[in-house]
């Protein structure tokens, strides 16, 4: 039997912060030394996530350590002038004001389950974003809280733990195909995949358009 529902919340509830690494990749690019900015992305991206994995138990760090580490090497490899603590500062600001998803707000609003939230990302930040959008949800998991990031097991076993759920009584909802529905695979909790803009479908995933779509399955 459905209890409630675990919700990813950056690329899920609010929009990812791709605009804000788009003018950040921008000012890089016009103070440094690369041809392609495309080349400024792929870097960080792949500096981000290499300490994003490796980053879990006595080894954690969060959310805000590791980009700016990860942004601060991507400003050194492309020889930029850019100072990486005032470029930090305008994702950390977006992270706390993100612009929410129009089904988002219609999903919490019908939903009669509790809905905790399950999120890769700091507690200070997370907080912040649901405080500004005057959010109503029944409890907040974090990465930092697990000193874990999905798709690992440990984040998704704090949110069963500390609710009391058991596997089969949750969904877990998110937009990312390697974090949420691999994570939640993992420990045999029921994955739905938003799927927005409409992307093929592997096989075996369920995907949702639209958050309230999942009130009906």
């Amino acid at each position: 039997m459905l209890k409630a529902y675990f919700l990813d919340f950056y690329g899920t509830i609010v929009f990812e912060d791709g605009e804000v690494i788009q003018e950040i990749s921008q000012i890089i690019y016009d103070t440094g030394k690369v041809e392609d900015k495309s080349e400024i992305g792929r870097f960080w991206w792949k500096e981000f996530q290499t300490s994003f994995m490796n980053a879990y138990g006595e080894r954690f760090e969060t959310q805000r350590v590791l980009e700016y580490q990860s942004l601060a090497k991507t400003i050194e490899i492309f020889k930029s002038t850019a100072d990486a603590k005032v470029l930090s500062e305008k994702m950390f600001a977006y992270w706390q004001k993100p612009p929410i998803f129009e089904d988002a707000k219609e999903f919490l609003k019908l939903c009669q389950l509790p809905v905790y939230i399950v999120s890769n990302i700091d507690r200070k930040d997370i907080e912040a974003a649901i405080e500004y959008h005057g959010l109503k949800v029944a409890g907040v998991f974090t990465s930092e809280d697990a000193k874990a990031y999905k798709p690992r097991k440990e984040l998704f076993e704090l949110a069963l733990r500390e609710t009391g759920l058991q596997p089969e009584e949750v969904i877990h909802v998110g937009d990312s195909l390697s974090s949420d529905v691999k994570g939640a695979h993992a420990l045999e909790i029921k994955p739905v995949w938003v799927n927005r803009s409409g992307k093929e479908v592997p096989a075996k995933v369920e995907a949702v358009r639209r958050l309230q779509d999942i009130l009906e399955l």
